[in-house]
């Protein structure tokens, strides 16, 4: 019998934790997920209390997402990512490109999920939103105008590039664990700027992300994951929608 894989997380928003499920479910690996148990906020906080000291080998964790597999408990959305999307086919298993499917995994949440979150907590992160609307509104007419077309003009070159293969892929001319975490982050900014993405996909420059986009949307798998009770909605996690904040680059001129 195979050892099982654990994902730790909250539930409420898809959030963190989605870019290691959307792995899980394409590939149609088994997996447990206490975002899906009633006593999710009882069980996640254990394990970041500030008395936990961690053991001989393991450090104390800052946040979820946490991943169990066995003997091993590791943190960190790209390091889990690392770890198990060889194990389950959407990585090689030897060489170097893990490395370079890792940068690519990072640059993607940095800019297209870290980045988004800021926009609507760009003061503090323990302020609420109403707290900092004003300075919201800014930001994210900043982000939409400056960093949203830098973001998807990277991805546009990384698509056309002679090491994304024949495409749609990103890499290596295959699906791998980053096509995962670009859909998810491409889909996250879609529910939070939906005006400005619009104005993006009809502009064409950045055809072969959106290209990406829909062909990961219409895997079998990845379709029934996304039609089915386990995917969670967008509510107030890192990706939210707040209609003063949808704007579209015209706006900042």
């Amino acid at each position: 019998m195979s050892t099982p894989y654990e994902l730790i997380y909250w539930k409420g928003a898809p959030a963190r934790g989605e870019h290691i499920r959307l792995c899980f479910e394409e590939t149609g690996t088994p997996y447990s997920d206490t975002a899906r148990l009633e006593n999710c906020n009882e069980i996640v906080p254990q394990y970041i209390k500030a008395d936990y000291l961690g053991d001989k080998s393991t450090p104390p964790y800052y946040a979820p997402p946490l991943f169990k597999h066995g003997d091993l408990m590791i943190s960190q959305t790209s390091n889990i990512l690392m770890y198990v999307a060889p194990k389950i086919g959407l990585a090689p298993k030897t060489g170097d490109d893990i490395y370079k499917l890792n940068a690519l995994a990072l640059t993607a949440l940095d800019g297209l999920s870290n980045e988004v979150h800021d926009c609507h907590h760009p003061i503090a992160h323990d302020l609420y939103y109403e707290d900092q609307v004003e300075e919201s509104i800014r930001r994210s007419k900043d982000w939409v105008k400056s960093r949203l077309p830098k973001h998807l003009g990277f991805w546009q070159r990384v698509i056309q590039g002679e090491s994304s293969g024949e495409g749609p892929w990103v890499y290596g001319g295959n699906l791998t664990y980053v096509d995962l975490v670009l859909f998810q982050c491409i889909d996250g900014v879609l529910y939070a700027f939906p005006r400005a993405m619009k104005a993006a996909k009809e502009s064409g420059k950045y055809n072969r992300v959106f290209e990406l986009y829909g062909a990961v949307k219409a895997r079998p798998r990845i379709a029934g994951y996304l039609a089915s009770e386990r995917r969670q909605e967008y509510t107030i996690g890192i990706y939210r929608y707040y209609k003063e904040l949808d704007v579209v680059a015209e706006d900042s001129s």
